[in-house]
């Protein structure tokens, strides 16, 4: 078994653990609760906790200090990236006044690969690794975000709030070639906060059920910097206790950076998607 298999392994039973542990003392802290389903759209403190079966696409290039163009990348391809994974979702939101909410959120995706240069060298910063190299990559994406939320509807029913907020997003990739006459390794780092504007919705259509959506969104220009990031997600809720909620749902996460820096110049496109079932405490 490989280290990165290994390290899925541990991963995914670490996350079912600590849903498993939530649940369970979640599920005794609501049987003691008097049955009163009040309305999602006046949770006061709202924490979600689960994981995401993610799809990805992933375009990158690193150009050299010398500003020479680097070679332009499929991640999943020629970097030998994870087409899928699973990942693990958080989320807080804390309402400070009836129309005035502040969201927490944190996703990472941490990805390697180990394959063999094709036909064609690639160029990654200031090294050129020769077809037939054996390539071992990595490829981190981790975002922060703190979001406020007004709610310009807001009903037992029916909560739809504008958000504007800013991500501090991370990007880190590395390219290694090891071998007993070679050692080369070169790596890429760009962060910076991101501010992103959006919708959030929620409906509840049942004593039990709701749904809850959001989309984000932001394009920044900025000297030789162009930049976006975009959240978007759909869930459905059954709460089987007046303060829990099991949900599924689906999340789509979009990043763009193109630099023109000269010590920093590249591109780097990446797409995320895919299903999510979580475990969501309320009050």
């Amino acid at each position: 078994m490989t280290i990165e298999e290994n390290r899925v392994i541990t991963k995914n039973t670490a996350c079912l653990a600590l849903l498993g542990s939530i649940a369970l003392c979640t599920g005794r802290w609501a049987h003691a609760e008097a049955d009163d389903y009040f309305s999602p759209t006046d949770d006061r403190v709202r924490i979600s906790l689960g994981f995401m079966h993610v799809s990805s696409a992933t375009t990158l290039r690193a150009d050299s200090s010398a500003q020479t163009q680097g070679t332009t990348l499929n991640g999943e391809g020629e970097f030998g990236l994870d087409k899928s994974d699973f990942e693990p979702k958080f989320q807080a939101i804390v309402r400070v006044a009836t129309r005035q909410r502040i969201s927490f959120d944190y996703f990472t995706l941490d990805r390697s690969g180990d394959t063999i240069v094709g036909a064609t060298p690639i160029t990654f910063r200031d090294t050129t690794f020769e077809p037939k190299d054996p390539l071992q990559t990595q490829l981190n994406l981790h975002t922060f975000g703190i979001t406020y939320e007004y709610s310009f509807w807001h009903s037992e029913k029916l909560e739809i709030a504008g958000t504007i907020g800013v991500h501090v997003t991370e990007i880190s990739a590395m390219a290694k070639v090891e071998t007993s006459t070679r050692h080369d390794i070169q790596t890429d780092d760009q962060a910076g906060p991101v501010p992103t504007a959006g919708v959030d919705a929620a409906w509840s259509i049942s004593r039990r059920f709701y749904l809850d959506g959001r989309a984000q969104y932001l394009s920044v220009h900025v000297n030789n910097l162009d930049g976006s990031l975009g959240f978007y997600e759909l869930d459905a809720l059954y709460r089987y206790r007046p303060n829990v909620a099991l949900g599924l749902g689906y999340t789509v996460i979009t990043a763009h950076l193109s630099s023109m820096k000269s010590s920093e110049a590249g591109l780097f496109d990446f797409s995320t998607q895919g299903p999510e079932m979580f475990i969501r405490v309320a009050f």
